[in-house]
């Protein structure tokens, strides 16, 4: 039956069906095959209908309308100039600032594909003008953006939050330590290619125009105080944090900088309603997948064919790791992120695991599968945005993702990297 499953999705997807069609379809043929046909078809809506009914689930859309708010005004273009004002002159400084403006977006946004296009698209022509070849520009950016689902607010953390049971807020706060090592290795590794390939260097800014990039960004740089701040001082869950984020998004570009009209409103409810009616879809379907393979137990069969539950805790991290990172290669990070987390519960439960280093390693992993070929996700917004051939856009993605996998595996012999901020805070 898994094995249908499996071929029916991998079918679906190369004839190009977007991600719902083949999942869908795949969970709906495991269902007849289980229960010999459609009628008990009431039991697996039901299980469908279970996933997207947790009240955590309320932030997703609200964190997309809020990001989206922010990408079609100036907050993205004010993070940026702030981060530009003050390391752009330093060697590699323009390959370092697109880094650290993913890192700053990524805290406001919490969505890689949000980042791509907010950073991607006015930090792609300087670095262009500026000599840097194209194909390191692109894997910058979009291996950059794994930062953003990293830092909180994080939508992989809140799917995973929800799935596992897991604090979402302890999530948040421990998703800072790794997202801000990220940013340190790949600022040295731009500085390295910066200086090998003799990229020139960006004009001096004065302290006049920094003071200004200051003044300028101060209200976005309220974004990560707000969340963060809100639910470290418990003043705010991750939901009302959202609503939050989405009032303070609203009040800074509609009312403060005035980049958008109320005309604006329908686009971006639009634009935002599609993308969370399609988040949802894979949420439900992705949960009724889960029901249909659990109840066959085929996580059970499988995991005890590659003997994980001998593995002990840092071998069974490794495992985890290697199936979420060769999934979303394939596959979308939050049907990956559906679809795995509950095939590993029993083992992560059975060996005393802490289940936030669990899912900061998850959250790193299907973020770096995102921008790994063939089929990350990230790789094709790349190409939606930059209109550039797929060959390019992977070109130089190698070191980004040898890096990212250093990272990963930094977390699983040094879980503190993840857990130091969340012991501070949570205990």
């Amino acid at each position: 039956m898994m094995i249908l499953m499996l071929v029916t999705m991998i079918v679906l997807l190369l004839l190009g069906f977007p991600m719902m069609i083949p999942l869908t379809t795949a969970a709906i043929i495991g269902f007849v095959m289980m229960f010999d046909g459609f009628g008990q078809i009431d039991t697996f809506i039901q299980q469908m209908l279970a996933g997207i009914r947790p009240t955590a689930l309320i932030a997703v859309p609200m964190f997309i309308f809020a990001a989206d708010v922010m990408t079609r005004g100036q907050s993205a273009n004010r993070l940026v100039d702030l981060v530009m004002a003050f390391i752009g002159h330093v060697k590699g400084g323009l390959a370092v600032s697109t880094a650290a403006s993913c890192t700053l977006f990524g805290a406001v946004s919490g969505s890689t594909q949000a980042t791509v296009v907010a950073v991607g698209s006015p930090m792609r022509p300087r670095m262009l003008k500026a000599g840097y070849k194209d194909s390191f520009i692109l894997a910058l950016i979009i291996n950059s953006s794994d930062i953003a689902f990293l830092i909180p607010p994080s939508i992989g953390m809140i799917i995973y939050g929800v799935i596992s049971g897991t604090s979402i807020g302890e999530l948040f706060i421990a998703g800072i330590g790794p997202g801000l090592l990220i940013l340190l290795v790949f600022s040295i590794y731009c500085v390295i290619y910066a200086t090998i390939n003799k990229v020139p260097t960006e004009p001096r800014a004065s302290w006049s125009e920094r003071l200004t990039a200051i003044r300028q960004a101060l209200w976005p740089l309220g974004f990560p105080v707000l969340i963060v701040g809100g639910i470290y001082g418990g003043v705010f869950s991750p939901t009302e944090a959202a609503a939050a984020c989405v009032l303070y998004a609203v009040f800074l570009e509609f009312i403060v900088f005035r980049s958008l009209k109320m005309t604006d409103i329908y686009q971006i409810a639009k634009s935002t309603g599609l993308i969370t009616a399609v988040v949802f879809i894979l949420v439900a379907v992705g949960n009724g997948f889960s029901w249909i393979i659990s109840f066959a137990h085929i996580p059970q069969t499988l995991l005890a064919g590659i003997g994980i539950n001998e593995a002990g805790p840092q071998g069974v991290l490794v495992i985890i790791a290697t199936a979420f990172f060769i999934a979303c290669m394939f596959v979308d990070p939050i049907v990956v992120i559906l679809v795995l987390t509950p095939i590993f519960a029993p083992a992560i439960a059975s060996t005393g695991l802490d289940p936030v280093l669990v899912g900061v390693l998850i959250t790193l992993i299907v973020a770096i599968g995102s921008a790994t070929p063939p089929f990350g996700c990230d790789i094709f917004t790349a190409i939606a945005i930059f209109k550039r051939p797929y060959w390019e856009v992977i070109r130089g993605t190698p070191p980004f993702v040898f890096m990212l996998v250093m990272v990963a595996g930094a977390i699983i012999l040094f879980p503190q990297i993840a857990l130091f901020l969340r012991d501070l805070a949570f205990r």
